[in-house]
């Protein structure tokens, strides 16, 4: 089989795609999978390194309001089909499979056109443009969170193998040991995406000292700019900082309690993996961040703080109350695990399969 992926934009676009193609590639070793992209989007990274070749096109941003660039919406949309059509006629997939973003509405009209199979997938709670349109061209839609699109299966989020096996308490020892954190102590993760999170960054160092007078150790991926971030003085109590954590799996099994923004991957995982979590959804767009953690939170994995609520009286009072609280943390531990799917790849290669299958 040979599956040209359409993706790009965010790493919340870019890596379902490349999930699903390390699974399909596993699977099977005669996969070929093709990644159609930008130029000079994150996927111009983030796919290579992967080991897969990227053919690229010019973006298509949906403007959702009127504008000039709102005008010039269907002459790009046009340009880009061509050129999708043409990827198409040079690699001859068996199917197309997107994920939304900006190079998603081309691709899907360029595979209806050729009667090539297509398949979406929607991370997000809340639909984006490009596979609300893209739906009406196929019924092979899937979805991450119950609701997001008419008629689609759900399957949850395609994730990382180092996730789908990960077994947080046979790996805590390990994961500690390697952030350099104690062994027995309760320990908080907090992390706000790879470039950090300023409401995160500012909250936290502020309580930080209320923090670990409570025996409370800390692992804080703070961002490459350290936006907000405050001083943190020393203390017996470890507090680590971090720019960037390029092993999730580790720190999810170092944790007891995770204080995290809510983005589809990041609601995913930690569901996935059984951590509950205090989620503090970034305010801007659609409200899309609340609404990806308002499911796992209605199953008692979670708890949901508005941005602008997270303070350090919260730290001290809430989160620090539920950090000490060891029944009501493996409570909504295993709320969040009923919760969680780990075979969101086996479940959406499935689709992939079966759209295959019926051309």
């Amino acid at each position: 089989m040979k599956v040209l992926l359409a993706t790009g934009g965010t790493a919340g676009h870019i890596e379902p795609a490349l999930n699903l193609a390390d699974y399909l590639v596993a699977a099977d070793a005669d996969t070929e999978v093709v990644v159609v992209g930008r130029a000079e989007g994150l996927e111009s990274r983030l796919v290579p390194a992967r080991g897969y070749p990227l053919r690229t096109i010019p973006a298509v941003p949906m403007p959702r309001k009127p504008s000039k660039d709102l005008a010039l919406v269907p002459w790009r949309v046009t340009d880009s089909v061509r050129r999708v059509s043409a990827i198409i006629a040079d690699e001859r997939p068996d199917v197309v499979v997107g994920f939304g973003g900006y190079v998603a509405v081309p691709a899907y009209v360029a595979a209806r056109r050729a009667g090539v199979p297509l398949v979406i997938h929607e991370a997000n709670a809340r639909a984006g443009i490009a596979n609300r349109v893209g739906a009406r061209l196929t019924r092979y839609t899937a979805e991450a969170v119950p609701g997001s699109m008419s008629g689609a299966r759900h399957v949850g989020m395609p994730l990382r193998p180092a996730i789908v096996g990960l077994d947080r308490e046979a790996s805590r020892a390990e994961a500690r040991a390697h952030f350099g954190l104690e062994p027995d102590r309760i320990t908080l993760l907090v992390f706000g995406g790879s470039l950090g999170a300023q409401r995160l960054n500012q909250t936290m160092s502020a309580a930080s000292d209320a923090v670990r007078a409570a025996g409370v150790q800390v692992l804080h991926a703070v961002g490459e700019k350290r936006a907000g971030l405050g001083p943190i003085s020393d203390g017996t109590v470890p507090y680590v900082t971090l720019d960037y954590i390029d092993r999730m799996d580790l720190a999810y099994a170092a944790a007891d309690l995770a204080v995290s923004r809510a983005g589809a991957m990041t609601c995913a995982e930690l569901a996935a993996v059984g951590l509950p979590a205090v989620y503090v959804p970034l305010p801007v767009g659609n409200g899309e961040q609340a609404l990806n953690a308002t499911p796992v939170v209605s199953a008692g994995g979670g708890l949901l703080v508005d941005d602008a609520a997270f303070t350090p009286e919260v730290v001290e009072g809430t989160v620090l109350a539920l950090l000490t609280d060891a029944d009501r943390l493996a409570a909504m531990g295993r709320a969040a695990t009923t919760y969680g799917i780990r075979d969101g790849s086996e479940r959406l290669a499935q689709l992939v399969q079966e759209a295959v299958g019926a051309r």
